[in-house]
Parts: structure tokens; sequence; C-alpha cells
């Protein structure tokens, strides 16, 4: 029988931060064990992921390796020290030949999705079609300089940097626009890549890396705490799941306007050395939930001990 609950979580205000020279309450041992199982949590949808595409443990080990490499040589660089190839076999546990071979710059295999003027586009398009729907269909050009047009859009989105014709392409491409007799039309209510299956997971990685570096910071401490909330619910009907996931849906596209126009703002009025970022995002998941006993380990080939005869 599932067991009902609800329940809210809010980590905004992160743990209680303590002197170093307290005593820990807790063991060493035990800490990690509550890390571990912590990493054992969110790695299991990854894991779920990269199985669902073939991806390999080699595959995976290597990327681990990898990342533990970055993040160590990254907090060292936080004390205002360059490491050098003992101290990053020392933090990450990687013998020095292995650290060796993997100390090199890395190259991204996914866009950022901040740096996607398609997606900015897009949004600065949605938020003129949301305060007026007139916006919805645009001149893909305009002889009149105080006429709104796709062109106009595109280059105060992307600052110039990108020519309007090539976003508008990629828009077409992602079934986001349709072009006809010189006009752009949206055919989306936001930027969701459903078709390119590279911009979905670049997306996937940005919004989950970032829900997890709030998760962190608040744990981690050392700065303000960061906004990072969740309700949930056990034991009700999976209709009632959908409703409520409607419910956040309706909410979420007023507070999404509302957050964009002042991005917006905020992004025409930096300054040419500013480089904050910043990310509000929202998720809703929801699944038939079923108390069924942890499987069992799969059985050696051959059981431990002397063979027998």
């Amino acid at each position: 029988m599932v067991a009902k609950h609800t329940g809210s979580k809010n980590s905004r205000h992160g743990r209680k931060r303590h002197g170093p020279a307290q005593p820990i309450a807790q063991s060493r041992e035990g800490q990690i064990a509550w890390v571990l199982g912590a990493c054992a949590r969110v790695l299991r949808p990854l894991v779920r992921l990269a199985l669902g595409f073939g991806v390999k443990h080699a595959h995976l080990e290597e990327v681990l390796r990898q990342v533990l490499l970055d993040e160590a040589r990254r907090a060292w660089l936080a004390q205002g020290t360059e490491p050098n190839i003992s101290q990053l076999s020392v933090t990450t546990g990687l013998n020095r030949k292995a650290v060796t071979s993997r100390v090199r710059e890395t190259t991204a295999s996914l866009p950022q999705s901040e740096m996607s003027a398609e997606a900015r586009t897009l949004t600065l398009w949605l938020q003129m079609f949301a305060e007026d729907p007139a916006h919805r269909s645009l001149p893909i050009v305009a002889d009149d300089a105080s006429t709104p047009s796709f062109e106009a859009v595109a280059h105060r989105a992307s600052r110039g940097n990108v020519h309007h014709n090539a976003i508008l392409g990629e828009l077409v491409r992602l079934n986001m626009a349709i072009v006809r007799d010189g006009m752009a039309e949206l055919a989306v209510a936001g930027f969701v890549p459903t078709n390119d299956l590279m911009g979905m997971l670049s997306f996937l990685g940005d919004n989950v890396r970032d829900h997890l570096l709030a998760g962190n910071s608040n744990v981690l401490g050392g700065q303000r705490p960061l906004l990072e909330r969740s309700v949930f619910a056990s034991g009700i009907s999976r209709e009632q799941c959908e409703r409520i996931h409607q419910l956040a849906r309706d909410r979420w596209g007023d507070l999404h306007h509302e957050l964009t126009r002042e991005m917006r703002l905020a992004y025409e009025a930096a300054d040419a050395g500013d480089s904050g970022r910043i990310r509000v995002g929202v998720y809703t998941y929801y699944e038939d939930v079923k108390e069924e006993a942890a499987p069992a380990p799969p059985a050696p080939s051959k059981p431990p001990g002397r063979e027998q005869a």
C-alpha cells in the first residue's frame, strides 16, 4: 500500500554554517555515505537516459574522470592555486598517470543553451506576442524602422551578432515559425526543440545543472542562499497528478512572461563588462509508484570459495 502524504521542501536558507573550529557531530564516513546516497539519487535518471541511448560503462567512467579533474582544478583555482598533478591526484583519488593523461582543455560536445540566438529571439518574440497578440505575425523586414519586424527582433535579441535570416531559418527548421508571403508567424508557445535531439539534450543538461548548482550552493554554504523549493504528494490518483500538473503549467505562463520582461530589460541595460548569468526554472514530474521490494543483485557466475570437483 502506498503511504499517503504531502510535503514541501525549502532549501532557500541553506544549511546552518559552523566555524572550522567546531567539532563535526557526525563521522566523516557518515557524511560520505549521505553524499553518496544523494549522488545515487541524482545519477539514477542520468543513467536511465544514458542506457536509453546505448551508452556503456566505459563512456560514463571517462566522463566522470574528466569531470572530477575539471571540478578539482576549479576548487584549487578558487583558492588562488593552479594545481599540479600531485594535488589533482590527491583531491580526486585518481593515480598520477590517469591525471596526466587527462589534464587537457575539454571541448564541449553540446552547445550552451544560453548562447542560442534562436532561443533568445523566440523568447523576445513570445514576449511581444503576450503583450500584443497582433505580433504573432511579423513582416520579415520592414521599410519603416518604427514597424515591428522579425529582422528587428532578431537583431535586438542577438545584439546583431547573427543574421536574421539564419535565425529564422533555424526556427522554421524546428517547426517553431512559419514563413509565408514575406511574413514570419509564431507556431509554438515556447522554445522546446522537440524535433532537435541535440537541442533538447542541451537544455536538459543546462537546466538540470543549474538546478543542482542551486542545491549544492545551499548545502555547501559560503554565499547568499538561493531559491530552491518543491512541494510533493504521494498516494493520489493519476488524474489528480495531471490536474495539478496543468495548474503548474498555467501559473508558470504568467510568471514566465514577467521574468522574461525583467531579464530582457536587464540584458539591454547591461554594460559591456557585465558577466553575471541567471536561470529561473520550474518542473513537474509524476508517475505511478507501486511498492515493490528492491531488486536483488544478480547472482555471480560462480559461487565464491573453492571450486568443487
